[in-house]
């Protein structure tokens, strides 16, 4: 396996505050990493940084081989909008839009609308059936897996998921767990900011921050029973 996510020792300070303090983590193409830990133990700072929507104080965050943070703002979006598909625990669709436009509107920001790629990858999440509903029409378990084909249409190198199942029941958690499993499965490389100790468990490894420090890094890859 090839590395696509590289971070050296990377820190981050909000005046007085450390919010991240040495961090170094190593991803491979293709695997699913869980970061876990408490709430202020610098997850959601971690996620800002691997989406490059904010760039740390100090060390490298590589991607690809190239040092993300190092890069102006006008390259810095091409790089998200061409190797990253962002996937939030809230679900920010356009409320007047259908689930196909939401989908085209990302191609659209991105380089060309196609109808017919939008609506493969709406297939892909078990929307094929929901095309012309809109978002209000659709369940949490259905909203979540759109902001999923969203994250997909313009086929990123990684996806980065910041608490995907937080606002869902049993049920469409289960669904959304393999669904990111069947992406694991297919190539991506899957990124999941998540408290939930049961999506923390599936994937390859664990994560664990804490005070802004890596507790711990766990392998958790199963031959057995893998998603």
């Amino acid at each position: 396996m090839s590395v696509i996510v590289e971070l050296k020792n990377i820190e981050k300070h909000f005046g007085e505050v450390t919010a991240l303090d040495g961090v170094n983590i190593t991803v491979n193409s293709g695997e699913w990493v869980n970061i876990m830990g408490p709430s202020g133990s610098g997850k959601t700072t971690l996620l800002n940084i691997l989406s490059l929507m904010d760039t740390p104080t100090g060390g490298e965050y590589l991607l690809e081989g190239i040092d993300a943070s190092k890069l102006n703002e006008k390259q810095q979006l091409v790089f998200r909008r061409e190797k990253i598909g962002l996937v939030f625990q809230q679900f920010h669709l356009i409320p007047y839009l259908t689930a196909l436009e939401n989908v085209m509107l990302s191609q659209y920001y991105h380089s060309a609308i196609d109808e017919e790629d939008a609506k493969e990858v709406l297939e892909k999440v078990g929307l094929s059936h929901r095309l012309t509903h809109r978002p209000s029409e659709l369940s949490g378990g259905e909203q979540q897996r759109l902001c999923i084909a969203r994250a997909l249409i313009n086929n990123p190198e990684i996806l980065l998921a910041d608490e995907p199942t937080g606002n869902l029941d049993e049920e469409n958690e289960k669904i959304v767990f393999e669904l990111l499993g069947k992406l694991r499965d297919e190539g991506k490389t899957v990124i999941v900011i998540t408290h939930n100790p049961e999506l923390g468990e599936l994937g390859d490894r664990i994560v664990y921050l804490h005070h802004g420090k890596i507790e711990h890094n766990k392998n958790i890859y199963q031959k057995k029973g893998r998603l």
